[in-house]
């Protein structure tokens, strides 16, 4: 239940954030929360992780569909999994889903966060590299814990 809800909480704050962004600026627009370090730029991506495969939005529904349909079938082996890489999935679904939401009703997905040094993104984003570090810290963990 408990990776239901991290899921839910993902999806919610991804959506959220999203309809904010999309409520108050028009695509281009930028507001400066740290000049030249850190703006909110709203930018409609039509491609995955840095723009990449753009314009393939049937590509990118299928596999989010795969991926989600390959999770549920293999739910009861996840939550035999350590907590650690239970919750990494969990993270991984809800961008996922957040992502896909995006790309079912417009083809787009919208991104805001933006560093200047590195491509515009979002909390579904975020999730999904934060579910993958999680799952990848604890293998290398469980490994070196064998090894000793």
């Amino acid at each position: 239940m408990y990776l239901i809800i991290v899921v839910f909480v993902v999806v919610m704050l991804d959506q959220i954030t999203k309809y904010m962004i999309v409520s108050n600026m028009t695509e281009g627009m930028s507001i400066p929360i740290i000049d030249q370090v850190f703006h909110l730029t709203f930018v409609l991506n039509p491609g995955a992780a840095f723009g990449m495969l753009e314009h393939n939005r049937e590509f990118f529904i299928i596999m989010a569909i795969v991926v989600l349909m390959f999770v549920v079938y293999m739910r009861k082996k996840i939550l035999e999994e350590p907590l650690p890489i239970q919750i990494g999935i969990a993270l991984f679904v809800g961008g996922a889903l957040g992502n896909l939401i995006d790309r079912m009703k417009t083809g787009l997905v919208v991104d805001f966060f933006d560093f200047r040094i590195w491509p515009v993104f979002n909390i579904a984003d975020i999730a999904i590299c934060l579910g993958v570090g999680v799952m990848i810290w604890s293998i290398i963990r469980e490994e070196l814990k064998s090894r000793n």
